[in-house]
């Protein structure tokens, strides 16, 4: 009969219409989506940003090694120190201690144990130190004199509860670029009683000199 026909062309032109309202729909998010995420400056899904050595932001140049230290957070969070993106020491590791923290060597205790292997370093050894809690009290003048020897510019304003992080060399003819120190001061401190952690990365060169 003539009015079945009308009925199932106005079934079907509702089915058309419906599943244009969709696709229209769904295309609109789409495309609102990816602007949204472009104008974020998000990658795009399924896209991996590349990672470089140590997690820093970006990669070194041949013949350099990329580095990483982050000084201790008060007395609570331990420091971390990665070079060629190996992590040497971190509290993971469980190789980390209060004080002064060098490279693979844990917070040394004794003073003039620390003094020995600081002299005993060869010639061209890349030194990594960071510090955790209070890394001043114990240093006395010949350890501050090592570290001005591998290129330290702050190891002797070093105070009480300072935070320090430094990368130097045996052999250095000028001051090392890579060295960042801040007070404990009350004023300023983000915890009780110690300033922020600091956290330094970049590209040390194989030949330091």
């Amino acid at each position: 009969p003539p009015l079945a026909g009308v009925i199932r062309y106005v079934a079907l032109l509702i089915t058309l219409l419906g599943t244009w309202f969709i696709v229209q729909m769904y295309f609109d998010r789409s495309w609102k989506d990816i602007s949204l995420r472009s104008w974020l400056g998000e990658a795009p899904v399924g896209k991996q940003l590349p990672r470089h050595k140590c997690g820093n932001q970006k990669s070194c140049p041949q013949n350099y090694f990329a580095f990483r230290i982050i000084s201790g957070a008060a007395n609570v969070v331990g420091p971390s120190i990665c070079f060629n993106d190996m992590v040497i020491m971190s509290s993971v590791k469980n190789n980390v201690g209060r004080g002064l923290n060098i490279a693979l060597v844990n917070g040394e205790s004794d003073i003039n144990k620390l003094d020995t292997f600081l002299q005993e370093i060869q010639r061209g050894t890349i030194v990594l130190t960071a510090s955790y809690d209070d890394a001043a009290t114990k240093m006395n003048d010949k350890v501050r004199a090592h570290f001005v020897e591998l290129g330290s510019s702050h190891v002797s304003k070093l105070g009480f509860r300072d935070n320090w992080v430094f990368l130097g060399a045996k052999g250095l003819k000028n001051k090392s670029p890579f060295e960042e120190h801040i007070k404990n001061d009350m004023k300023t401190n983000k915890y009780d009683g110690w300033p922020e952690l600091l956290e330094m990365e970049g590209c040390a060169p194989r030949k330091m000199d």
